[in-house]
């Protein structure tokens, strides 16, 4: 049985130096004429689970995620070349990517909490979109539940390629290991945003990483 390899992005394959992030800013106070408050806790989540908080947090009741989410794409493909200037891949990921790449065993694509556009985005800027089958992708407009993103992900792969797959999903949160384990995946956590190796064995992850520097080993774990 093959491995569908399920990628988070933010903080697991890149950090995007606040990119998206201000431009979510932008498109909300253009949008709804409301100065912005307070900035939540993004990492881990779906845009539709961060689209609820900032709306409730501003007191917004007329703005539909997807009416935000038109206005957001807009401001990020504006200023997405950003995204490679001021951001950077996390060590390793690129030899990860093309090792993986190369092994007919598995198929790659992107379990992230981002909207397809944003995704699509941030991995172009490093040139990594062609290491992804990114049709069978789980995304931040699927459902607010992140284990959502992973079942979802999982049923396009079966549907596409006619076959069951073993899944494994990598991410840097406890949100990322809570999901693949709603979903009976290989859970492997990267160390490599702001939640510490512990919490993800505390989480319940199968294999925890501090990065993917070390290409051998990353690539037998999710292989293997």
């Amino acid at each position: 049985m093959r491995r569908l390899v399920m990628w988070d992005i933010d903080y697991t394959l890149l950090r995007g130096g606040g990119v998206a992030a201000r431009a979510w800013m932008k498109a909300f106070t253009e949008l709804t004429g409301r100065a912005w408050l307070e900035t939540p806790i993004f990492g881990g989540r779906t845009d539709m689970d961060i689209c609820a908080e900032v709306f409730a947090r501003h007191g917004v009741t007329d703005c539909t995620p997807e009416v935000f989410f038109v206005r957001y794409v807009e401001h990020v493909r504006a200023v997405q070349h950003e995204f490679g200037e001021q951001g950077a891949l996390m060590p390793g990921v690129r030899d990860v990517l093309e090792r993986l790449g190369g092994d007919p065993r598995v198929v790659q694509t992107l379990v992230t909490g981002n909207v397809p556009e944003v995704a699509a985005a941030k991995v172009a800027a490093f040139g990594l979109s062609g290491s992804f089958d990114a049709e069978v992708g789980g995304y931040g407009t699927d459902d607010a539940v992140r284990a959502t993103l992973v079942r979802r992900s999982l049923e396009r792969a079966e549907a596409k390629y006619g076959e069951s797959f073993t899944p494994v999903v990598v991410g840097d949160t406890v949100h990322d290991v809570t999901a693949a384990l709603a979903n009976g995946a290989l859970a492997v956590g990267v160390a490599t945003g702001s939640t510490t190796m512990a919490d993800l064995v505390l989480a319940g992850a199968h294999a925890v990483l501090p990065d993917l520097s070390d290409t051998d080993a990353t690539v037998r774990i999710l292989t293997t």
